[in-house]
């Protein structure tokens, strides 16, 4: 059973001051004590992932053209591993050419031409091969993407499954977890051939040398203590480890910073004059820290550096060794120093190049058990089950059941969001009849919102049971009920998209139909503002891609006495990538972005085939809407839902209250009273009758 890293445990895990920091290292490990070993626990752990591993080979097999490709630049790679041996070799028979010329005083000039033209070759010899590179990355982009997209969203929001995200899913469609442990691997054993041919074809070429061995063995240990030193460091890194910091005032000074660097605090900062209370705090902060490290990376390979300082100490006497040794074999025989000066050029170059390769090696082995890790949480995230568990039915049974709406009834339904011990819903119990316009109020919190998401199957019942034409909801298809309803939530989201694909998302079939999407900007209010804009329906909400600028002070506007701008880049790659909206002063107003969203359902349930939706839910859609726009939206819904049952939930009593064939009443997760607008008035001691009446007097 692998270990767990406890913090606590004073003999297991090793406590030391980084700084403000607290770090925690495990030391407790079988083979920690030993440095060269330190991976290797970890490493025989890992040895449960290969199956993941020869799986992913195997996809990457699949991926057409993949398997002819793959085993073209194995090859490659495998000759690119021995060209540093070849050029050792030809720097070897360069050698043998100088030091005939020197003791005979003549030279094979065609032999030289050979050998520099094969020289040169070596030097010259790149890599041109990324086909398979490429299609494997987008391979697994694809496959990751999906990964995500595919969760639901109490799923998505698990904080165990946030982490396998983060740790197996690439975020850039360029790279793959898959292709890095691909390249790992054969890079590993492209570092091992190149050590081998290197120190084969190195013996070789220097076993006739005067003082080769000598010059080789100096070289070498000079390399070593160098190598050893910055080893030191990054073993000390390997294993589990962990570093957390108490210190409160280096907590609020980087709170602080981020206050003042964003954006998103700007208009609060300046319309509540905080700019002096903000720098005065964070003075404070700074004095009381005074020169106490906060940057954990810079302290701790200081300290590193410090363990290391007796080998640091050794590097510069036994870097000047090999010269010395050729300056007293100069004085000693001083016609061999031509030859002397190329051996000793000869063997550190080479033997540099030789410690360069080993570190590499040693590097990437020390990260073969992360690799392997890797894989196998790359194909665990894509089989993480979703919490709401599909049904098996079709609904609707014949599409035409849909044109009079659905019939809704909550049986007992209770309900706990995941981590939270109290209830939203406690005992729920309503029946709605089909094309009921329905209109849930209550306070904030009271459990409105929790009811849509419930009907949308966001979530599951903790308790009870919610019926949809008859028929247990659980049972469904999730696929068919999802597409038979539309929802706008109070804390809707706007895509980092364009407008038009913002709308156009409400019916994924006709996502990119421009006259669809137009009307129901039209239905939605957003038709106008949208027309407005420069880029029209093109408009970014959200830039998703930031332009790339030389890095110039802000405001400068002339370089070198030449005007510097930037303003018109983003014409000459035309209007779609336009900045986005959130950038500028054209950003749009929270009842226009409301008017968006409140479009995008337009586009599902009513631009749509009539039969396609029998179900709209809308959560608080006009917060952000003045009274005009509120009113017009209200009166388009009752014209243009024909059949279709609506459920509206609001704080706000108005007139659409009146119009509803049932009012719901809520109150901290408990139904309170139900009825229509009349019958709750006329209801003695009604609390309905009391907040209704309440509103009405502010208007008197």
């Amino acid at each position: 059973m692998p270990r767990t890293f406890n913090p606590e445990d004073t003999s297991s895990v090793k406590r030391s001051k980084v700084g403000v920091w607290d770090l925690y290292e495990d030391v407790g490990g079988k083979f920690t004590k030993i440095p060269m070993l330190a991976n290797l626990e970890t490493l025989w752990e890992s040895l449960d992932c290969l199956p993941y591993v020869w799986r992913m080979f195997k996809d990457i097999a699949g991926i057409q053209g993949c398997l002819t490709y793959l085993g073209v630049y194995i090859v490659l790679e495998i000759g690119l591993s021995l060209l540093p041996a070849l050029g050792v070799w030809y720097s070897g028979q360069l050698l043998q050419v100088v030091e005939i010329a020197v003791e005979k005083r003549t030279v094979d000039k065609e032999f030289l031409i050979r050998i520099a033209v094969g020289r040169c070759l070596t030097v010259f010899s790149i890599r041109l091969f990324t086909y398979v590179q490429e299609h494997v990355q987008r391979y697994y982009a694809l496959r990751t993407f999906w990964a995500m997209a595919r969760l639901d969203v109490p799923t998505f929001e698990d904080d165990v499954v946030q982490q396998q995200l983060q740790q197996s899913v690439s975020h850039s469609t360029r790279t793959s977890i898959a292709w890095d442990v691909v390249s790992t691997f054969l890079k590993i054993g492209s570092s091992a051939m190149r050590l081998i041919a290197q120190v084969t074809v190195l013996a070789g070429v220097l076993s006739e040398q005067r003082d080769a061995s000598l010059l080789l063995l100096l070289t070498f240990a000079h390399l070593f203590v160098e190598w050893l030193g910055n080893y030191h460091a990054m073993l000390q890194r390997s294993g589990v480890w962990a570093a957390t910091t108490e210190n409160q005032h280096f907590v609020t000074s980087e709170g602080l910073k981020r206050t003042v660097s964003s954006t998103a605090y700007r208009k609060d900062i300046v319309a509540m004059g905080l700019r002096e209370h903000l720098w005065h705090q964070f003075k404070k902060r700074a004095e009381r820290l005074g020169d106490k490290v906060t940057d954990f990376w810079e302290e701790y390979f200081q300290k590193r550096r410090q363990q290391t300082m007796f080998i640091q100490f050794l590097q510069d006497p036994l870097g000047e060794l090999p010269r010395i040794v050729f300056c007293l074999r100069a004085v000693q025989y001083p016609a061999s120093i031509p030859m002397s000066l190329t051996s000793l050029q000869l063997i550190t170059s080479t033997v540099q190049s030789f410690s360069s390769s080993l570190f590499e090696l040693v590097q990437k082995s020390s990260r073969v058990a992360e690799k392997l890790q890797a894989v196998r949480k790359l194909y665990d995230v894509s089989a993480v089950p979703n919490k709401v568990e599909d049904g098996h039915l079709p609904f609707p049974e014949k599409q035409h059941t849909l044109t009079p709406g659905f019939e809704i009834e909550f049986r007992k339904v209770s309900f706990r969001y995941p981590g939270n011990e109290a209830w939203a819903l406690d005992n729920v119990s309503f029946k709605l009849e089909e094309g009921h316009l329905c209109v849930i109020v209550g306070d904030n919190g009271s459990g409105k919102s929790t009811i849509l998401k419930l009907l949308s199957r966001l979530y599951d019942p903790t308790e009870g049971q919610i019926l949809v034409n008859g028929m247990d909801i659980r049972t469904l298809k999730l696929a068919d009920l999802r597409r038979a309803m539309s929802v706008l939530f109070q804390d809707y989201s706007l895509f980092p998209l364009t407008i038009g694909e913002n709308i156009g998302f409400g019916d994924p079939v006709n996502a990119y139909d421009i006259d669809r999407i137009r009307e129901a900007a039209r239905l939605g209010g957003a038709e106008e503002f949208v027309d407005k804009m420069p880029d029209g329906f093109d408009s970014y909400l959200e830039r998703p891609v930031n332009d790339i600028y030389s890095n110039l002070p802000a405001g400068t506007s002339k370089l070198f006495g030449r005007p510097v701008s930037h303003s018109k880049i983003r014409k000459l790659s035309g209007k779609r990538a336009g900045r986005g909206l959130a950038e500028g002063k054209n950003a749009l107003s929270g009842g226009q972005m409301q008017r968006v969203a409140l479009s995008r359902v337009f586009m599902r349930s009513l631009v749509a085939p009539e039969p396609a939706v029998g179900l709209l839910l809308f959560d608080e859609p006009s917060a952000s809407l003045d009274p005009q726009a509120e009113h017009e939206l209200f009166e388009r819904l009752r014209e243009l839902r024909g059949s279709k049952t609506m459920i509206f939930s609001t704080h706000r009593f108005g007139k659409l209250t009146r119009s509803a064939d049932v009012i719901i009443y809520i109150l901290n997760g408990v139904i309170q009273e139900t009825g229509t607008h009349e019958s709750l008035l006329k209801r003695e001691h009604s609390e309905y009758a009391k907040i209704w009446n309440l509103q009405a007097q502010a208007y008197l």
